[in-house]
């Protein structure tokens, strides 16, 4: 059984930068980690993944450019860096946990976190 902690969600400004941050105990740093995010009304979205080791990500097309994935093996944790945040970013975002970086579709992720809210004012 694995939990996944979170945190770095808040408010902010349109052109923002934010970074979140996901961990666990454990055997955090066995699994590829993913990032999602679900806006209210709207199904929850693949964000990007980061492998077990931190060597290959894979980003969203509507995010890649404005946004970067790594992870401290050392610390057992997780980041997602985004930077020129825009009010559609308005989203709870989670992190969550699987064996294969390919993997983008929620039912490929075995473990999740509960999520922060991250608010994007204009």
């Amino acid at each position: 059984q694995v939990q996944l902690w979170q945190s770095g969600g808040g408010l902010v400004q349109a052109g923002d930068s934010l970074r979140l941050s996901c961990g666990a105990s454990g055997r955090f740093n066995d699994f590829a980690i993913g990032w999602f995010r679900q806006a209210p009304g709207k199904e929850r979205e693949f964000v990007g993944v980061i492998s077990w080791n931190g060597n290959i990500r894979n980003y969203a097309d509507s995010m890649t450019g404005r946004i970067t994935i790594a992870r401290d093996r050392t610390n057992n944790t997780a980041w997602l860096q985004m930077n020129g945040l825009k009010p559609e970013d308005t989203a709870v975002y989670y992190c969550a946990a699987t064996w294969d970086h390919r993997a983008k579709a929620r039912n490929e992720f075995m473990y999740w976190s509960e999520g922060t809210q991250v608010t994007v004012s204009s």
